[in-house]
């Protein structure tokens, strides 16, 4: 967020996040900086719900407290950016708010500062409404806003920072790879890029770091990882598009069951450090047992649809093509 001269001028400096107050916080004095997520005029009081990337804080205008301030907050409107300085105080009892991680708490405003007025937003920014896709689009800005958006950034960041420190504590290397390289064999079409140098002369964006990786066990790096781009012109999938981030790493000198230990604590350690908490062991099923117990080699162990023999319940059918499969040897299951 851009401070404007004016706030610089008259020594506006934010000193906590909307979200960081709590209650051993009370009496302490605060410079807040955020967009105005609500406004509730009681009349005598004026009540705005202050957000930032941090939370939401109620802020309470008290025209006994500041004449001239209350008069500018009753001109406040959603997404307003603003500077407030007041003073933390415990809600009276029976007002706290279970709902929001500062709700035990409120700040007394005494000092007011305008820094951005805003239109009526085309969407709703301070709650996850449904809305049309290209509305959202067009305005991407602000849906990122929106507690959903910021959610999901705020989600990527933690598991990447998880990954990351999970590795390091295992001896990997982070090694970041070429994105303009030459087209490899792969399973899709490459994004081509010219080449300025070499006049009908093409880069291809990688579909994933194969090649690299290859390169650096072969130079001895032994444990390499890295979060990468791929870049692959095919079709949009259920799980796929044409740009997307994998986890990607190597180790050298290992078993089979020693990358499985290793996977299977990074997804638990990852998974609990975001709050999802996996149960332990993971089950391991071979290509064989799968493809008897579930018809698939990536069986959805969430539901129990496995395969059954049903051969002995239609051992006498007419119905001619299980009696051909039965008398041929063959099994029925469904």
């Amino acid at each position: 967020m851009a401070v404007t001269e004016q706030a610089l001028t008259l020594n506006w400096q934010r000193s906590a996040g909307c979200g960081e107050l709590r209650p051993e916080h009370a009496g302490q004095e605060f410079v807040l900086m955020g967009w105005v997520n609500r406004t509730r005029d009681h009349g005598g009081l004026v009540f705005v719900d202050l957000r930032d990337r941090s939370g939401v804080v109620q802020v309470v205008f008290d025209p006994t407290v500041g004449a001239a301030v209350f008069r500018k907050a009753e001109q406040l409107r959603p997404e307003y950016v603003v500077a407030v300085r007041g003073r933390v105080r415990l809600r009276p009892p029976g007002t706290a708010n279970p709902n929001l991680a500062t709700g035990e708490v409120e700040v007394e405003a005494h000092d007011l500062l305008l820094l951005n007025s805003s239109k009526t937003p085309p969407l709703p920014v301070n709650e996850n409404k449904e809305v049309d896709e290209s509305v959202r689009l067009r305005y991407r800005y602000l849906d990122l806003r929106r507690p959903e958006g910021l959610r999901a950034l705020r989600l990527r960041y933690e598991v990447t920072r998880a990954i990351r420190a999970f590795l390091d504590r295992h001896g990997f290397w982070e090694i970041e790879t070429p994105m303009l390289t030459r087209s490899t064999p792969e399973g899709a079409r490459d994004f081509l890029v010219p080449s300025r140098l070499h006049p009908g002369a093409f880069y291809a964006l990688p579909q994933s770091p194969q090649l690299f990786k290859q390169l650096l066990m072969v130079a001895g790096v032994e444990r390499y990882f890295q979060i990468a781009r791929c870049f692959r012109d095919e079709d949009l999938r259920a799980d796929r598009q044409p740009e997307f981030t994998q986890l990607d790493l190597e180790m050298s000198f290992v078993s089979r069951d020693e990358i499985l230990a290793l996977v299977e604590e990074l997804v638990a350690t990852v998974s609990a450090e975001v709050g999802v908490r996996l149960p332990r062991p993971f089950p391991r099923l071979s290509y064989a047992e799968a493809k008897q117990r579930f018809g698939s080699d990536k069986p959805d162990l969430r539901f129990a649809l496995e395969l059954k023999d049903v051969s002995p319940a239609l051992a006498k059918t007419e119905f001619r093509v299980f009696r051909e499969a039965l008398v041929a040897g063959g099994r029925i299951i469904g």
